[in-house]
């Protein structure tokens, strides 16, 4: 086993070496623009970019008409939500009453930040709260349907505490009331079944860089029938990807992309069994050791190779300092940054100590037993470490409810 270990692949994904072989005829060989059709090399790119179409599209059940190339899953969810909510609009820009917007607030910033920038366009958006469990279900979304609603975007399994949403029974319910619905699926595809027809998905972003693909390169599922959902460009100039997404084609990245979509879906049910049994075996074997320790989520409505754990009466960075040698995060990549407490485990109700005591760690298609076992003892070591200068766990030992204590101030 080589230090440090890696167990942060939500966040990314080591590009599988069979990826890169695939690539790389495409930068040195076959190197012509796809959307040149007057000579051998753009044929040769654009011969590329179709089976990589069919590769992605056969992953999800779609089409391949119906898979639009992106730079990644923030630009698929933009385009998805933007050029749906723009398309679909009641009013002109600028007025309000142009329409209404589902969505939830422990949703990744991808999809929360298009909204809000959508509310300030004179659209309304409706922030659904899931229980402590995480879970946003069809219900939730029934009871905040009107008459005017025209997009409603759920995600399919959460970047941070890996619960799965009920997206077909979601879909369902967008159906009956003639709303389109858009899931930012970047956790999911590739790891779980996917099939949009029965899953009731009109619009689907996932990204490479998830599947162990490369990075820079995504994908948008466009439905083209029953219904046929249309969306207006956010980029312009060129009318690529029949005309919803202008720019010259990332051939070697999509050439890879469709690689990845394809070893996934040949690989898909025993890795999921595989890293099941790990994530398993890294939550009992902390739980086992330590008292004050809660994984985050549903219990069973999870991901198999994510797991977000809160360990009381210790911070959270400074934990992360005594794992140097465990590559996670404390949160989504996105926001690791900020030392604000995670949105999404306060969005659950966690308060400001346990959401800022949590570890997000994500195991993957090199991760080992042996490094499951290296992991729970450096977390061991280090959170008793940690606890042993802490005069609230003290108190703790010695049966008294530290939320009961009133704190006074000089």
């Amino acid at each position: 086993m080589n230090l440090p270990i890696y167990m942060d692949n939500a966040s990314t994904t080591r590009t599988d070496p069979r990826v890169v072989e695939a690539m790389l005829p495409f930068f040195t060989e076959t190197y012509g623009n796809s959307a040149s059709r007057n000579h051998a090399f753009g044929w040769a790119a654009e011969a590329g970019v179709d089976r990589a179409r069919e590769q992605a599209a056969s992953l999800i059940g779609a089409g391949p008409k119906e898979i639009v190339w992106t730079s990644g899953a923030t630009e698929s969810n933009n385009l998805a939500i933007k050029g749906a909510a723009q398309m679909y609009a009641k009013a002109p820009m600028g007025e309000q009453g142009r329409g209404h917007i589902i969505t939830c607030i422990i949703e990744h910033k991808a999809v929360l930040d298009p909204c809000k920038r959508l509310e300030r366009e004179g659209f309304d958006v409706t922030y659904l709260e899931p229980g402590s469990d995480g879970i946003v279900t069809a219900d939730l979304v029934r009871a905040a349907m009107r008459d005017d609603t025209i997009l409603v975007t759920i995600m399919w399994a959460n970047n941070e505490i890996g619960t799965i949403n009920d997206i077909p029974s979601i879909g369902a319910v967008c159906r009956e009331h003639g709303a389109v619905f858009h899931t930012d699926a970047t956790q999911w595809v590739g790891k779980m079944p996917t099939d949009v027809e029965r899953d009731n998905v009109d619009l689907m972003s996932w990204s490479g860089h998830k599947i162990y693909g490369p990075g820079g390169v995504g994908a948008l599922y466009v439905r083209r029938r029953r219904p046929r959902v249309r969306l207006q460009a956010q980029i312009d100039g060129g009318g690529h990807e029949r005309g919803m997404r202008s720019g010259t084609l990332n051939v070697p990245g999509i050439v890879g992309f469709g690689a990845a979509c394809e070893i996934c879906e040949n690989e898909m049910e025993s890795e999921r069994e595989r890293l099941l049994a790990l994530r398993l075996k890294l939550e009992n074997g902390l739980k086992g050791l330590m008292d004050v320790v809660e994984v985050n989520g549903h219990a069973e409505r999870r991901l198999p190779h994510l797991t977000n754990i809160s360990f009381g009466f210790v911070e959270g960075e400074s934990l992360m300092m005594g794992i140097k040698d465990i590559a996670c995060s404390s949160g989504s990549a996105c926001t690791s940054a900020s030392l604000e407490p995670s949105y999404v485990l306060k969005g659950l109700g966690l308060g400001d100590e346990l959401a800022h005591s949590s570890l997000r760690l994500s195991l993957g298609r090199w991760s080992t037993e042996e490094e499951v076992d290296f992991a729970i003892k450096s977390i061991h070591e280090a959170v008793e470490h940690l606890r042993a200068l802490s005069p609230l766990y003290d108190l703790h030992n010695e049966g008294i409810d530290i939320t009961k204590i009133e704190w006074q101030s000089h």
